[in-house]
């Protein structure tokens, strides 16, 4: 019997991947109906359906889910979702499908057909609606909102069959799981409660010191990183797994941290999608997400705690995998070891604490990382990426 929490809103995952055996056949079914290309986002969003990471949902949200998770983050059936999951495609493509249609849906950038969409509804929506509500903004420099306000005019909604998860359990062996491989992971291991912690960025000390609270009061660390598509500029995910693997292996107990990755892709909705993680995290068996400080945000668009105090405005039940919030951690030279702002009582000039942004910087121009700041075994696959980069520039 498993003791990890339960899938978000149903008793099992719902794994809308369909057997090997059947994609050859579904392939061929695809290839003779209309196509409907898919973005990024879209893509994204098909292949975590395909996992079950998205359980309860069946697919692609028709008006009322749309219009009451962006409202009340909830379903229309009261479950609660966060933000919405839609499609799109234009109002011509759109004219041409027919209610109770299959349509393949295929990456629109490579072609490659990817599912099938049994069309149930049609719709159009507000998007400033949906980024006042989702992202507190409707700023289009913001990567979230430029992303809805970018989208075709209508949305298509219905269940989803996946036929290919494309690529990535080729590029990323052993790193690429779904929920039903993380939940039989953690119960090999005995663990039942289990911290995860989101990451679209090599792992510096603070992180580390991050996971290692967890470590303390749960079971172990699920270091979950975003394989999905990523802002110009961030560290490529191999790079990233070499990296994290060199903190894991010289800095943790063994078997007390395990390293994966997921397809998702970052929509930088700060504390609504701190709750989208937290959920996902639930169907992947994850009792607590760890929320640091400025969790999914990007620019000024978030308070540095909006993240963790979004979870505070819950009602109960919706959702079991509970927050685990920390506060910024750096290394104070005064107190010689790592410290969150509710350890430490000296000031900002004794603390040693570098953005990941102003880290890229240092690599890109060869300054020498401080040690408090990155272990030498990191910094030195991240030095090795970037001299390559200029080998190839």
């Amino acid at each position: 019997m498993s003791h990890l929490v339960k899938p978000h809103g149903a008793d099992d995952l719902n794994v809308l991947l369909v057997p090997t055996q059947q994609r050859a056949s579904d392939l061929a079914h695809a290839r003779d109906l209309k196509s409907v290309p898919m973005q990024s986002r879209e893509v994204s969003d098909l292949l975590m359906f395909g996992m079950g990471a998205y359980t309860p949902l069946d697919g692609f949200m028709g008006h009322d889910d749309w219009r009451s998770s962006c409202k009340d983050m909830r379903l229309s059936t009261g479950v609660f979702w966060p933000i919405p999951i839609t499609l799109s495609c234009s109002q011509d493509l759109a004219d041409s499908i027919l209610v109770g249609e299959d349509v393949s849906l295929s990456d629109a950038q490579t072609g490659e057909i990817l599912g099938i969409l049994n069309v149930t509804e049609k719709y159009r929506i507000d998007p400033a609606f949906e980024c006042e509500h989702v992202y507190r903004t409707t700023d289009p420099a913001h990567p979230g909102v430029q992303k809805v306000m970018g989208q075709a005019e209508i949305n298509l909604a219905g269940r989803v069959t996946v036929i290919s998860e494309s690529d990535y359990p080729a590029r990323y062996p052993g790193l690429y799981l779904h929920p039903s491989e993380s939940r039989a992971l953690f119960q090999r291991k005995g663990w039942s409660q289990v911290a995860a912690f989101q990451t679209r960025n090599p792992m510096h000390r603070s992180h580390e010191h991050l996971a290692k609270i967890a470590v303390e009061v749960t079971d172990g660390v699920f270091i979950h990183q975003v394989l999905g598509k990523l802002k110009p500029g961030d560290i490529p995910a191999d790079v990233r797994t070499r990296a994290i693997q060199a903190m894991i292996d010289n800095y943790f107990v063994p078997e007390t941290v395990v390293q994966a990755g997921y397809p998702i892709e970052m929509r930088y909705g700060g504390p609504r999608e701190a709750l989208l993680h937290a959920l996902i995290r639930q169907n992947f068996g994850c009792s607590h997400l760890i929320v640091g400080r400025d969790h999914a945000g990007v620019g000024d668009y978030y308070g540095p705690y909006d993240a963790q105090n979004i979870f505070d405005q819950l009602w109960d039940g919706a959702l079991q995998t509970k927050p685990l919030k920390i506060d910024i951690t750096f290394y104070c030279k005064k107190c010689y070891g790592m410290a969150t702002a509710k350890t430490c009582p000296h000031g900002e000039e004794h603390r040693i604490s570098i953005s990941g942004t102003d880290q890229r910087a240092m690599l890109a121009r060869r300054e020498p990382i401080p040690l408090e700041f990155s272990r030498p075994e990191v910094v030195g696959i991240l030095q090795d990426f970037y001299a390559a980069q200029d080998t190839v520039s």
